[in-house]
């Protein structure tokens, strides 16, 4: 028998399905370990309070905000208006339904209930989830412009540009992006609000400080993503381009920059779904992205299993797709 030769398998033995096999007993086994472990300590289990934190139905109350005397109640479709008339003129209320309060004739004061209705909302959880993507998606641009920039200042011969970039890359890499948030909010943005209090300007919400601090935390990252792309591309493909008369700056877009984007998608989305999971750390200065809206679902409800749970698969969903949609544009840049 020669070396190349293999050995057969026993007739209905499956190597890969029997490992395949082990595989899902192991998970299996540790699920429901986990799920005894959580029995002994005496904790109960809550998932069917879990979808109120995605959608629920509010029951919406309208109040009389003058004093004053019900002078008319019509129906218009299935909405019923009711008109007050008091001392300092009249004011009429649209409620939804047929579900008041209040007749003709009554006495109002202000702050009485005319009617109640019920409307859809949206769960903290699914609110936490939209601002998270939207931070997310927003520091994702300007990381890339700004990374983008930084990484061509990065390799330029001009000191003053090349030293610029190599100082803000260093100390952003070399600090922890917690720290970089709370600077960037109790530092930064309290003085630049400050000065524009003084001017009568309206002042920065926290939410685009949050935005700023991503940006600048991935902008670094990518610079020396998009440094590494540009230097791995032959320098005989600059010096070509050059020789059939392009500028410098012409064949950096035609030519370098095209072939560098290949190869440095894939540590891109690496660093932007990184940048998804950082954004959980925004929470300390008062963003209810959806790591703050969970620790403030699990204060109100006490059920830290379920939803610190349904919290990190609401991330695996983003990051999955994410990644997902890469390995879409590497395979068409592939093919292009």
């Amino acid at each position: 028998m020669s070396d190349t030769e293999k050995v057969a398998s026993p007739q209905g033995y499956d190597k890969n399905k029997f490992w395949m096999g082990v595989y899902i007993a192991l998970m299996i086994f540790m699920c429901v370990g986990f799920y005894w472990a959580t029995t002994q300590t005496e904790y109960i289990w809550h998932w069917n309070r879990i979808p109120d934190y995605f959608y629920y139905t509010d029951n919406i109350e309208v109040k009389a905000e003058i004093e004053g005397e019900v002078s008319s109640i019509t129906q218009k479709g299935k909405d019923s208006v009711v008109i007050i008339e008091g001392p300092d003129g009249s004011e009429y209320y649209n409620i939804p339904g047929s579900d008041l309060m209040v007749g003709e004739g009554d006495v109002i004061y202000m702050g009485d209930t005319l009617g109640v209705y019920q409307e859809g909302q949206i769960g903290l959880l699914v609110k936490g989830l939209l601002i998270t993507i939207e931070i997310s998606m927003i520091a994702i641009v300007f990381g890339i412009i700004l990374g983008l920039l930084t990484g061509l200042a990065r390799i330029s011969t001009n000191p003053c540009l090349k030293w610029s970039a190599i100082t803000y890359i260093e100390i952003i890499r070399g600090t922890p992006l917690l720290v970089q948030i709370i600077v960037a909010y109790f530092v930064f943005a309290t003085i630049i609000n400050d000065l524009l209090a003084k001017g009568d300007l309206p002042q920065i919400p926290s939410m685009w400080v949050g935005v700023a601090s991503l940006a600048v935390f991935a902008g670094a990252y990518v610079a020396e993503i998009v440094r590494a792309g540009i230097q791995s591309i032959h320098k005989g493909q600059m010096e070509a381009a050059r020789s059939l008369g392009m500028t410098k700056s012409t064949a950096m877009i035609k030519i370098i920059l095209p072939q560098a984007f290949k190869r440095i998608l894939p540590p891109l989305a690496g660093q932007f779904i990184s940048l998804i999971k950082d954004s959980s750390l925004l929470g300390v200065i008062a963003i209810t992205e959806l790591t703050k809206a969970t620790r403030e679902a699990v204060t109100t409800s006490l059920m830290p299993y379920e939803l610190w749970f349904v919290c990190a698969l609401m991330y695996l969903v983003i990051t999955f797709t994410l990644s997902m949609f890469v390995q879409y544009l590497e395979k068409r840049t592939a093919e292009a």
